[in-house]
């Protein structure tokens, strides 16, 4: 059986941002804001809930989905600017908030987790519906990418996704959750934590939960919020149950979709065992590893202040590709 590539990236850090915290961080604090025009919609979906969708301009064009990281939306640094350049390519960006994530609380418990494939795949079905015959490429970021992933290797897709990239993703979720436990990466994790649990907190203020609410804010790492909150509200065991299951590596073999997976060695959201090796990758699969990068970072340039945002040039290069 064929597999797939890993090749070195080609992406050049900064040399005033020579390590993966300093690669994560720059973007998310100095990155200026992107103008974009955006549609928003809401799509109902079978279950009684809903997902919002941002769109750009130029329906029925080439359709490019993004799906976001965990508790991020349309306004996380690393959106706006790839819906512009879709835009700025001619193509149509169509961007999914998961449930929750678009500033007011899904109806039901449940909400959305990082194996969560049902609504990707609600949506893309939806797309081919309302635009038949359009091309549709998807991009995931960090939880997105993962969730984007396990979508695209559960079974075969290839006649509704032409082509996928998948940036800093988690590929096995246990890795992810030890790593941000783990010295300066628990400022993620507390940041995370707490938008997590206040959002929960809120949401089921005036409703019954199948948890102890008053125990949320002691859950001050991922295992045992996962294990308390994530797991039971979407059927699982428990976080071990969540993690084995959720995790995208095993899914990698069997995707039949072209992939670029972009990856940073010094990722400070996982460690080094979460790479899948070669022999885990089909054939349709090219994974671009570099050695510095951080989460959804990759910033080179020249001069401090005049960075160069290189993760919209790549994923518009390797879909110029497809589309």
């Amino acid at each position: 059986m064929k597999h797939g590539n890993i090749a070195a990236s080609r992406f050049k850090p900064a040399w005033w941002l020579p390590c993966g915290n300093l690669q994560t961080l720059w973007p998310y604090f100095f990155r200026r804001k992107m103008q974009v025009d955006l549609v928003r919609e809401r799509l109902e979906l079978p279950d009684g809930d809903f997902i919002d969708l941002s769109m750009t301009a130029n329906a029925g064009s080439p359709i490019v989905t993004v799906f976001h990281g965990l508790e991020g939306c349309v306004d996380s640094h690393y959106v706006r600017p790839l819906l512009a350049a879709v835009e700025k390519r001619g193509w149509h960006g169509v961007f999914m908030h998961f449930r929750g994530c678009s500033g007011e609380h899904n109806r039901l418990d449940r909400s959305y987790h990082s194996g969560d494939t049902g609504d990707i795949g609600f949506l893309v079905d939806h797309l081919h519906e309302r635009f038949p015959g359009v091309p549709v490429v998807a991009v995931g970021y960090s939880l997105g990418g993962n969730a984007l992933l396990k979508y695209l290797g559960e079974a075969d897709r290839s006649e509704y996704v032409h082509a996928a990239a998948a940036i800093s993703v988690p590929f096995v979720l246990a890795e992810g959750a030890k790593r941000l436990n783990t010295g300066f990466s628990r400022l993620y994790q507390r940041r995370l934590l707490g938008l997590l649990k206040r959002k929960i907190t809120a949401k089921f203020s005036t409703r019954n939960c199948l948890f102890n609410l008053d125990e949320v804010p002691h859950l001050n790492d991922f295992f045992s919020f996962d294990d308390n909150i994530t797991a039971p509200l979407h059927g699982f065991a428990g976080v071990d149950e969540y993690y084995t299951r959720s995790s995208s590596r095993q899914y990698l073999k069997s995707i039949g979709v072209p992939s670029l997976l972009i990856h940073a060695r010094d990722d400070p959201f996982m460690t080094e065992a979460v790479i899948p090796v070669e022999d885990e990758l089909s054939e349709f699969v090219q994974l671009e590893l570099a050695e510095v990068g951080g989460h959804i970072g990759f910033v080179s340039g020249k001069v401090p202040g005049y960075a160069v945002y290189w993760l919209e040039q790549r994923i518009i290069k390797f879909f110029d590709r497809y589309l």
